[in-house]
């Protein structure tokens, strides 16, 4: 029903920076939610960033300051800037939806299929 494509992944010197983007398609809510997470190696998934349909915005603290998100809504494409980069920002990141799908069935997730990104020393 609803796929999510990234891109904008690679390799990048600490200091650099680089910009993710996740297109999605289907039959999409325009209430939803989107969001970037992360993880790496022996680590849990975390919630890097999220926008809602109305650009508000929330930021893990580790990336505070360094990343931002944005949306355009129209083409329910998510972006990810990140600067700043450090080694502890690599790992595979992940665009997710959420959305209402009805009433009675409640919120639908969706998952891209993870890009790399690699920061080096």
């Amino acid at each position: 029903q609803v796929q999510l494509v990234e891109s904008g992944g690679g390799l990048v010197q600490a200091g650099g920076s680089l910009r993710l983007s996740c297109a999605a398609s289907g039959r999409i809510n325009t209430i939803n939610t989107m969001d970037w997470y992360r993880q790496a190696p022996g680590k849990q998934r975390e919630l890097v960033a999220q926008i809602t349909y109305e650009d508000s915005t929330n930021y893990a603290d580790s990336v505070k300051g360094r990343f931002t998100i944005s949306r355009d809504n129209a083409k329910n494409t998510v972006y990810l800037q990140m600067n700043s980069l450090k080694p502890e920002d690599t790992a595979v990141y992940y665009c997710h939806l959420r959305h209402l799908r009805n009433m009675l069935s409640g919120h639908q997730d969706y998952w891209g299929q993870g890009t790399q990104v690699t920061v080096s020393s």
